[in-house]
């Protein structure tokens, strides 16, 4: 087993997020509300609680969000520094270019910047010690791999890569999160765009190196739809997946579960208002007298007037559902006009 330990981590937060447009318009993909929390800050809360001091976020678009709100990584408890893309370099260039940014030796743990999971990532590490692995990937099962890099296993190696196929030799998919050796990163060309999954890893096995592959089937949630944001809140509210950053964010008092749903206490709540579906009210919003919310997002200072009903619909910070007024499956103040949902 090598003894070097994993200190060191990189969360790719670059994508464009364009299956979550409008949301993603003025706020990029890694930073939306999870609970209550930017996306970013379970994983680097996850990163940290498995013993990871530093962490560079790899950014691009709208790259300009994510430092005032993390800073240097003072108050959360991990060095955080930014490696800032001025051209998309897919998956590949993103490592070889944030990796540049660490002051840690040893292997480096990448984190894609969409994917919540309750994997446990002391055990990912362990394993790509132990097995003195050159790259040690998390893999879970899915009932239908088809939109997903698949692999085939012996044992705990990975025999073959293959990214999104018709029909898939296996059901193990890529689960999004990965262990680099630091010459492996090192070997990606810099400054190009390079794909891991669809390049890097298959040119891995082609030389022989070793992979393995960890597979943990406990929750796993890919975010990147306006429908998988909503049921990561949800599952979060609910308790059918675990973040620490989620649960210090309860430790606040700052909110309070009530009907399945997550509600500020800053927020002014009539008592007759129906809550239902991992709802999740913010600070400061206002929601009148016989309104109904069921699996609904209600951004700060936003305000739901009397009898309205909203169902599975976001409402962004500030803004107003007149009374009434009747909605599922749509977007308000993201954009000048009303979006539906899509899956």
């Amino acid at each position: 087993m090598s003894s070097q330990p994993i200190t060191s981590a990189i969360l790719l937060v670059g994508g464009f997020g364009t299956r979550l447009q409008p949301l993603t318009f003025s706020t990029p993909k890694p930073m939306l509300s999870v609970g209550g929390i930017p996306f970013t800050e379970h994983q680097i809360i996850k990163a940290r609680e498995a013993g990871i001091t530093e962490i560079v976020l790899a950014t691009s678009f709208l790259a300009e969000v994510f430092e005032p709100y993390f800073g240097d990584g003072e108050s959360f408890g991990i060095k955080i520094s930014y490696a800032v893309e001025k051209v998309a370099l897919g998956t590949g260039g993103a490592i070889a270019h944030a990796a540049t940014r660490l002051k840690n030796s040893g292997p480096v743990v990448v984190f894609n910047g969409d994917v919540l999971s309750g994997h446990d990532l002391q055990r990912q590490m362990h394993l790509h010690l132990s097995k003195n692995s050159d790259v040690t990937l998390y893999l879970t099962e899915v009932p239908d791999a088809r939109a997903y890099g698949v692999v085939e296993m012996d044992g705990s190696k990975i025999r073959t890569f293959n990214e999104k196929m018709e029909n898939p030799p296996s059901k193990i998919i890529n689960a999004g999160c990965y262990i680099f050796n630091r010459d492996i990163i090192e070997s990606i060309p810099s400054g190009k765009v390079v794909s891991v999954e669809r390049e890097t890893f298959p040119d891995l096995l082609v030389q022989g190196k070793s992979l393995n592959g960890y597979i943990d089937n406990s929750y796993w949630l890919d975010i990147g739809t306006p429908s998988a944001l909503l049921q990561a809140t949800r599952d979060l509210i609910s308790g059918e997946v675990q973040s620490a950053a989620f649960d210090a964010l309860i430790a606040t008092g700052d909110f309070e579960h009530r009907d399945d749903s997550l509600i500020s206490k800053s927020a002014t709540v009539s008592p007759d208002v129906e809550l239902g579906g991992g709802t999740f009210v913010g600070h400061g919003a206002v929601i009148e007298p016989g309104v109904k919310l069921f699996g609904t997002f209600i951004g700060m200072q936003a305000a739901v007037g009397s009898q309205a009903e909203l169902m599975d619909t976001f409402v962004a910070d500030g803004s107003k559902i007149p009374g009434g007024f009747v909605a599922s499956k749509q977007f308000f103040g993201y954009t000048s006009s009303i979006s539906p949902i899509t899956p």
